[in-house]
Order: structure tokens, then C-alpha cells, then sequence
């Protein structure tokens, strides 16, 4: 390996990682919030790739018809609970479950848009609410289960959406066109514009997740549910509605993260598992609780993957994967055991 092989390598570790440290700070945000392991993660990058795939080829994405299906049901199982004599916040059910699968409709079946910025904003509307919906459905009716509950619930709703993925989309990968064809050279290393893009995106995201958690009364209400969920809750901050905007935001980063990755490999129903996988192990080096070890642990994977794919190609996903077990070991070591809240 000379010089210049270890320099693209380089790049695209730096490359895969950033698409890596955003599954891991999505992870982070909705493990902190709501305790829950989210594997299906990674199903948001593939339907938020694919759902752009289907809109540049002039078709309707079949994931308009799962937030619709998905709108419905929450709005039934409110309207129950609200018979039921449960308190139930309709400004928040009309905004996931109405305002916007409405808008999502409106920009894919009568808008059609036809330019790259607006289908990438049509794609992100389609998108984003799954998290809240899906929340509503599966994780808040077990708000106060354990852990390993939630996980379980996890593992079963990571397998509906892969199952959905393969009715909606078929076993046939999807590339999307890229948001910038420039080529450049620097230092006699290629560098393509859509890698550059990924980079300047998620690192605008990181800074804009900074600010948010750091300078906004929502972001600093988040922070608090995270820390203790029962004094959140008794200081008068909707935790049912934190877990809402947790999922929303792990859902917006998801297809954003599909819409980066689309133009550079091809993507598959099944293709999110994988990558959810790989920022869950950068989310473990963060112990799912500090984004910027999460960002570390992610730019390590990245790296780690790069030059594994050179030395040794076929154990690439192993060698990856093994890097869980010394961090596990290490925090087994230097932790103690903590009860989970009543």
C-alpha cells in the first residue's frame, strides 16, 4: 500500500463514517430520551433512498401510502384512548396524523415536483413523520416496559419494515443522481463533489443538532427527559411528546442520510440494516449517552471498514462488528450497575 491508496481509503472511511455518526447521533437521541434501541434506524435511510429513486423516475413512492396507512391507525387508537377517558393531546395527533401526510400528499400527487431540491423536500416530508407514528403505535403504549421489552419490539418492527420495503420496492437497487457531478484533485486524490456533499451536510447537521440541544427551550426540554425522565415529567415537560420529537428527528436524519448515500451505491430495501448496524456500533463507543465519543467511534468505523475492505476484503463486515466486543468489555469494567427508573 503506497501513499496515495491510503489517502482514498482515508477518504472514503471519512466519507462512510459521516454517514455512520448520523445513524449514531439518531441513536443516541432516541436511546436517551426514550430508552429504546432503535434497530429499524437504518429503514429510514433505505425508504428515504429509495422513496427519492421512485420520485425521479416519475413515480408515486409507495411510502406516501404507508404514512397514510400509518396516520390512520394513530388516529384511531387516540380517538380510543380519548373514549377510554385518557388525556390526549389533539394539537400534536392532528399535526402527525392530519397537517402532514395532507402535505406529503399534496407534494407528491399534485405538486409532482420534477427538480432535485424539491423532490429531496418532498422525500424529507414523507419521511420525517414515520418516527412519531411509528412511536405511537409501538414504543409509547410501553413507555414504562424495560429495556430489553423495547428492544424486543424493535427486533419485530425492524422485520415488518424490511418486509414492507421488499412489497414497496421490490428486490431491484436504486441509485439516485447525484446533488453535485463536480470532479476534483487535490493533492492528486479524486475527490467527487457528492462526497463532499456528504461531508458538508452531516457536518451542518451536527453543528445544527449543537445549537439545538444547546441554545433552544425544545432541545434543553430533551436533554432534561434524557437525564431523568421522571423529574422531566414532574417539572411539567411532556415527556410522551419528547418521545415524539425524538423520533422525528432520528427519522428526518435517516432520510437525509438516504438521500446522501443514494448517488454513491446503490440501494436496496434491506440495504438501511447494515448501516444501522455500523452506527449502532459507533453509538455502543459513545455507551449510546455522549454524541461526540459517538462521532469518534463512528469515524473509527468508518476508517476501520475502509482499510479492511483493502487487507482484507471478505472479513470487512467481521472485523467491524469485532470492535463492539473490546469496547463492551472495557465499559463492563469501568461501569457500574444502575437499576432502571420506577
Amino acid at each position: 500500500m503506497d501513499l496515495q491508496i491510503a489517502l482514498l481509503l482515508g477518504q472514503d472511511g471519512i466519507v462512510n463514517g459521516a454517514v455512520y455518526g448520523l445513524m449514531a447521533l439518531a441513536l443516541v437521541l432516541v436511546f436517551s430520551v426514550t430508552r429504546v434501541i432503535f434497530i429499524p434506524q437504518g429503514e429510514f435511510v433505505a425508504f428515504g433512498a429509495l422513496s427519492m429513486a421512485m420520485l425521479q423516475t416519475g413515480r408515486v413512492p409507495a411510502t406516501l401510502w404507508l404514512l397514510i396507512a400509518l396516520a390512520a391507525m394513530v388516529l384511531v387508537v387516540e380517538l380510543w384512548r380519548w373514549k377510554r377517558g385518557a388525556v390526549v393531546d389533539w394539537a400534536s395527533a392532528v399535526a402527525w396524523c392530519v397537517v402532514l401526510p395532507l402535505a406529503a400528499a399534496a407534494l407528491v400527487l399534485l405538486l409532482k415536483p420534477t427538480s432535485m431540491a424539491a423532490q429531496a423536500v418532498t422525500t424529507l416530508v414523507l419521511i420525517a413523520p414515520l418516527g412519531p407514528l411509528l412511536y405511537r403505535l409501538a414504543y409509547r403504549p410501553l413507555a414504562d416496559a424495560s429495556v430489553l421489552m423495547l428492544l424486543i419490539v424493535s427486533v419485530a418492527l425492524h422485520g415488518v419494515l424490511v418486509g414492507l420495503g421488499l412489497l414497496f420496492f421490490g428486490a431491484e437497487g436504486y441509485r439516485t443522481a447525484p446533488f453535485s457531478e463536480e470532479r476534483f484533485d487535490l493533492g492528486g486524490i479524486p475527490v467527487s463533489g457528492q462526497s463532499l456533499v456528504v461531508m458538508g451536510v452531516t457536518l451542518l447537521l451536527v453543528i445544527a443538532m449543537f445549537l439545538f440541544f444547546g441554545r433552544s427551550m425544545i432541545g434543553k426540554a430533551l436533554r432534561a427527559t434524557a437525564i431523568n425522565r421522571v423529574g422531566a415529567r414532574l417539572s411539567g415537560i411532556p415527556t410522551e411528546l419528547s418521545g415524539d420529537l425524538s423520533f422525528a428527528l432520528a427519522a428526518l436524519i435517516g432520510a437525509i442520510s438516504g438521500l446522501l448515500i443514494a448517488p454513491l451505491t446503490t440501494v436496496y430495501y434491506d440495504t438501511g440494516f447494515l448501516i444501522g448496524l455500523k452506527g449502532f456500533v459507533a453509538a455502543i463507543v459513545g455507551g449510546l449517552a455522549s454524541y461526540p465519543l459517538a462521532l469518534a467511534g463512528a469515524l473509527l468505523v468508518g476508517q476501520l471498514e475502509a482499510f479492511a475492505s483493502f487487507w482484507a476484503s471478505p472479513f470487512k463486515e467481521v472485523l467491524v462488528f469485532t470492535l463492539i466486543i473490546p469496547v463492551l468489555w472495557w465499559r463492563s469494567l469501568h461501569s457500574h450497575h444502575v437499576e432502571d427508573e420506577e
